[in-house]
């Protein structure tokens, strides 16, 4: 998976490379699609979603440009998979998830591999989770409308966020905070299940 989806397309973070190495995504999808869990495509998790392509999760995790010291908020929990991803490159993940059984059976998972640094809520991702506030990097992995003002303003600087925006084909886009304001830029374009949101 790593070398035919991932390497040959252009991925160069060697920590990104590592970690995709590291986390075994077979766990993370249904047992009856185990032997689909590396192929070149999303797959059904239930609940109406479903856990992002190999190389999406890749390129969207290369995009934060993470070092290791840095706290990210997820928004969109869903599988678990890009949860564990980030763990093994930040230094503290917060992860929002609306259904409560996706956030649960996650938080499970992630247990049992040992993975300790991740806090998980349950509630609209599109308002982030302010008490832990300024965030080094968000990714979100569902598509709302537009960038949500809650999560820009949650953002450090400097700081980078990785959303998809639009309905039907959407916009990979990358906020950056730095001393000058808000800078955004089209990185690709992409499918996502859409945000599920309160509002």
């Amino acid at each position: 998976m790593v070398a035919t989806q991932i390497e040959a397309r252009g991925i160069k973070d060697k920590r990104v490379i590592e970690a995709m190495r590291r986390v075994p995504r077979h766990l993370f999808v249904p047992e009856n699609l185990r032997v689909r869990a590396y192929d070149d495509e999303p797959l059904p998790i239930g609940e109406g979603q479903t856990i992002s392509q190999p190389y999406i999760v890749a390129f969207m995790t290369e995009a934060l440009d993470l070092r290791g010291r840095e706290k990210v908020l997820e928004i969109g929990t869903g599988s678990g998979y890009q949860t564990a991803v980030l763990a093994e490159l930040a230094r503290e993940v917060y992860t929002v998830e609306i259904l409560g059984s996706l956030s649960a059976r996650a938080e499970t998972l992630l247990g049992t591999l040992g993975v300790t640094h991740v806090r998980f809520r349950v509630g609209d991702g599109s308002f982030g989770w302010s008490e832990n506030a300024p965030y080094d990097a968000i990714i979100v992995t569902a598509a709302p409308a537009a960038v949500p003002k809650g999560l820009q303003d949650q953002l450090a600087q400097p700081g980078r966020m990785v959303i998809p925006v639009g309905a039907g084909l959407q916009e990979l886009v990358l906020v950056r905070r730095d001393e000058r304001g808000i800078h955004k830029s089209n990185l690709l374009s992409v499918r996502f299940v859409p945000l599920v949101s309160t509002h």
